[in-house]
């Protein structure tokens, strides 16, 4: 449980490093004429927020990326298995030549899933390491603050795990001038598949309760808007329960939540503040006889345990269905034996498919370019993930086709991830639950349409 001293610590922190990263951003300047968006330098840099900064270091004549993801924070034991993917994949492909002639450089910041955090992240990425493309981040929230700060840098940012439907909106109004995509699709599509789930199982009364941010509240509106189409009732659809993201006590919203004897409840939360509600729910004797429903936020091994057990050792959260974007794209098996050749026996964790091709795209279309900036890989994201072209699941097939001046449209680990004008891909989504022994596993698989 996060105690309140803590929560004003990171407040500080970030507060002190977002001013130390503008003051490095400002000595830059003046120290380096280069724009922006060159591709320069190597070495090891200090990271905002206080969080680790990893830099592969290279020649730096190279393609240059970085990665803004949550290696602490309420997101953290997702983001922890996304973050391997990306040195994986850089590794790879400069094992195989890198791209344009010289090997890729890797700047890993922590975003700490904190939107202050991930803004002087992406602040240093951009002024400071001067990087052309980024990974990240993987919630919407902090997503919403970098990507204003990616597009005016030109740099192209992909997300493997943003799903907030507001991008696509702002998408369509030219706000990120092409600099914007992900391997993830977004919540209006799992919306309607989960309010599809519901309706199948029957439950005609369902209630929401939402972390309060673009994703939450995002995720609530597609929810909502579809189970209606398919003649549910949201039973407090006119007092939502939207919980604040910095909360650390969660009695009143689950009481709330529970409140009007729904058939289920729609819990749209991040790992840390969703097991302490999912717990004060427990605790005030909430969850018999209702349904608890979960999305992608939730599915970390981790939160079982979190959220603990009852009396008799069973744990509480036995039973709950969920559902996450499914990975099931023509390269999975080859990711799948190349993680466990390399990190000891164990499969990609949630989001890693996705993180793996986003970093793919971002070498595959700098090389398309034959230019390793921002503007360069914009211009190729979508003539790589797309037809007309040769399909490649290899990375490195992909690089060795461009570079003989060929097409070709990359078929992912995630899925075919064939990126639209508004930086969009379409998914399957798994349906997962929790077993008597705290134990998640996939049940079933679910379409949006």
């Amino acid at each position: 449980m996060r105690s309140e001293t803590k929560y004003m610590q990171k407040i500080n922190t970030a507060f002190a490093l977002a001013l130390t990263t503008l003051a490095v951003g400002f000595l830059a300047a003046a120290c380096d004429t280069a724009p922006p968006n060159s591709p320069t330098g190597n070495g090891t840099s200090a990271s905002p927020g206080g969080g680790s900064t990893t830099t592969t270091a290279t020649s730096g004549k190279g393609l240059k990326i970085g990665s803004l993801l949550p290696a602490t924070g309420d997101l953290a034991s997702i983001g922890q298995q996304i973050i391997p993917s990306i040195p994986l994949l850089v590794e790879t492909v400069n094992a195989c030549g890198g791209v344009n002639g010289e090997p890729v450089t890797l700047v890993a910041v922590d975003d700490q899933t904190d939107p202050k955090a991930g803004a002087a992240g992406m602040t240093k990425l951009a002024t400071v390491d001067r990087v052309a493309g980024v990974v990240g981040s993987f919630p919407s929230s902090v997503s919403t603050a970098a990507v204003s700060i990616a597009a005016q840098n030109k740099i192209m940012l992909i997300s493997p795990g943003s799903t907030s439907p507001v991008f696509t909106e702002q998408a369509k109004q030219g706000k990120f001038q092409g600099f914007w995509a992900r391997t993830v699709p977004p919540d209006s599509y799992q919306g309607p598949a989960i309010a599809a789930l519901a309706s199948k199982r029957g439950y005609k009364k369902v209630s929401t309760v939402v972390i309060n941010n673009d994703y939450g509240v995002g995720f609530e509106k597609a929810f909502v808007q579809a189970f209606e189409k398919l003649g549910g009732t949201i039973v407090n659809k006119n007092n939502p329960v939207r919980y604040d993201p910095k909360a650390t006590t969660f009695d009143t919203e689950a009481s709330t939540a529970f409140a009007g004897k729904p058939d289920a409840v729609l819990g749209v939360f991040y790992v840390e503040t969703g097991s302490l509600l999912l717990k004060a729910a427990y605790q005030q004797g909430l969850l018999q006889g209702v349904q608890v429903m979960l999305t992608d936020g939730m599915k970390s091994n981790e939160f079982p345990g979190q959220v603990g057990k009852t009396s008799d050792g069973k744990y509480i959260v036995s039973g709950v269905i969920g559902t996450v974007p499914g990975s099931n794209g023509k390269a999975l098996e080859a990711l799948t034996k190349l993680w466990q050749s390399k990190r000891g026996g164990s499969a990609p964790g949630e989001f890693a498919p996705q993180g793996w091709d986003a970093a793919a795209l971002l070498a595959l279309a700098a090389q398309a370019a034959k230019d390793n900036t921002g503007v360069g890989i914009a211009s190729k994201i979508r003539e790589v993930s797309n037809s007309p072209g040769v399909e490649v699941t290899d990375v490195c097939e992909g690089l060795k086709l461009l570079k003989e001046g060929k097409d070709i449209n990359y078929q992912g680990a995630s899925g075919n991830v064939d990126v639209d004008e508004n930086g969009d891909v379409i998914g399957i989504y798994d349906i997962w639950t929790v077993g008597d022994d705290g134990k998640i596993k996939t049940i079933d698989k679910v379409s949006p349409k």
